[in-house]
């Protein structure tokens, strides 16, 4: 159909599509519609702060000052912004605000003189879904319930003789690592040393939190989804109204689904747990043993809690104390006298 037949008969361009092309322009027209509101609703709240704002950039309906900060460098296009507009600035990142430190004085001032005002997170979406509902000592809101688990972990978890009490475990999975590395060295193996060296952190935190290795491909996957999704960008976070929209690319049922995984996981964990309590006592106890002993003695955890501490005490094990031990391994295979690396990060040993 030419373009003039289109405007002499334009019943005959929507008698085939008429349906598709009428949902099109209802979904256009709420779109403009929740627009136009969010837009007239921010600009129509009271100030009821008597101090001015820090200063701000422009910033466009909707995204705010998002296509300000960038995706590649944001720490560029933020040191750009800061020393246009000073040490402390405000952004829109979406309908929320975020204030933008850059200096040392103003970094001691959020940091030291008013921590309290600063001391929460943001919620985020998908952190509640994994973390069950900021259960955790990493996300929870201040408050009573985080300084108890905070006291919890520092005194019973992570403490200095806690810490040392696994040290066995630690030594002998770095002897087991460097017998399989030995291995692939009488066999002029390629080693990847990312792969052998997060292997062992992955051991040693299993055995110190969970009481035992977890090597299988699915427990990995599950891992590599929680950690990948933590930190992924979630548009809703920034613009509540349009969470519609990761119903419809999958990011909801895929973070549900991994949600649900996890959880399953760890409730097998703390049956296993409780099904071994009375019979043949540990040699060392684990995290797992301690949680459930402190919610045994006080009543003060219930099952999501412990779960959530477990998640994140875990990494901060590896953070705290293992790290010195992976840098002096490392060291170790490239001062070996018969070992190299290739361009692609790879020990490649052999005589």
């Amino acid at each position: 159909m030419s373009f003039m037949q289109a405007l002499q008969h334009p019943e005959m361009v929507f008698s085939h599509d008429s349906s598709l092309m009428v949902y099109i322009l209802v979904g256009l027209t709420l779109l403009l519609l929740f627009t136009l509101i969010q837009v007239l609703l921010s600009s129509s709240k009271p100030d009821t702060n008597t101090l001015p704002p820090p200063p701000s950039p422009p910033r466009l309906p909707i995204i705010g000052n998002f296509h300000q900060v960038g995706s590649s460098y944001p720490h560029r296009s933020l040191a750009a912004l800061s020393s246009q507009y000073g040490p402390l600035m405000l952004l829109h990142l979406g309908q929320k605000k975020a204030l933008v430190v850059s200096s040392a004085h103003a970094a001691a001032q959020v940091l030291k003189t008013h921590d309290l005002a600063f001391c929460n997170r943001p919620k985020s979406v998908i952190t509640a879904k994994l973390m069950y509902n900021y259960k955790d000592v990493a996300s929870a809101p201040y408050g009573e319930f985080w300084r108890h688990i905070r006291s919890l972990c520092v005194l019973q978890l992570l403490s200095a003789k806690r810490v040392q009490s696994f040290r066995s475990v630690r030594e002998e999975e770095t002897y087991n690592m460097m017998e399989r590395i030995g291995q692939s060295c009488l066999k002029s193996e390629p080693i990847d040393l990312s792969e052998t060296l997060m292997g062992l952190a992955n051991n040693v935190v299993c055995r110190v939190a969970l009481g035992r290795k977890y090597n299988d491909r699915s427990f990995k996957n599950l891992l590599s989804k929680f950690i990948v999704f933590l930190g992924r960008f979630n548009l809703a976070d920034f613009v509540p109204w349009l969470n519609w929209i990761h119903k419809l690319d999958g990011l909801d049922a895929e973070v549900d689904r991994t949600a649900k995984d996890l959880d399953e996981f760890l409730d097998q964990v703390i049956e296993d747990h409780q099904m071994d309590e009375g019979t043949e006592p540990k040699r060392e106890r684990d995290f797992v043993d301690v949680l459930l002993g402190v919610q045994k003695e006080t009543q003060s955890l219930d099952m999501d809690s412990i779960k959530g501490i477990i998640l994140v005490s875990s990494s901060s094990l590896v953070l705290r104390k293992f790290h010195f031990r992976l840098r002096k391994v490392k060291v170790a295979i490239h001062s070996c006298e018969f070992c190299s690396t290739d361009a692609a990060g790879h020990v490649c040993c052999g005589n």
